[in-house]
């Protein structure tokens, strides 16, 4: 007999040697990183009403950081909504606006050449080398 066994109440199930090691009763060690989606539910039980410190409570974790991640989905969900959705005419508007400034400056250059060669005047008549 061991001496575990000789402080054991007969009839007592075995413990795990690693058994009530750990976390003091009554705190529950949790995970200390929190998966997207369990972050997502937790906040939605806020979101739906239920009280603050009872959902934090339940999902072991603290008020303070249950806050932060409630204001951080209204904001990712304010800056979600404030953006409209583009369509195929914003794309054509951008491309026909690409358009006109190519040949708008197609023409500026065009003028420019113009100006340079009549000040230049390649059209005046010369007198021929014979």
């Amino acid at each position: 007999m061991t001496i575990d066994a000789e402080l054991k109440p007969e009839g007592a199930p075995e413990r795990s040697p690693i058994a009530g090691g750990g976390a003091p009763s009554g705190v529950d060690a949790g995970p200390k990183r929190y998966s997207v989606q369990r972050k997502m539910a937790v906040v939605a039980r806020l979101l739906r009403g239920e009280p603050l410190e009872i959902v934090a409570r339940e999902a072991n974790v603290s008020v303070a950081k249950l806050t932060e991640w409630r204001d951080r989905a209204l904001a990712g969900a304010a800056s979600a909504l404030k953006e409209r959705e583009r369509d195929d005419r914003e794309d054509e508007i951008a491309r026909l606006k690409s358009k006109v400034g190519e040949i708008t400056m197609d023409n500026e250059l065009l003028s420019a050449r113009i100006a340079a060669m009549e000040a230049r005047s390649p059209l005046a008549r010369r007198k021929s080398r014979r």
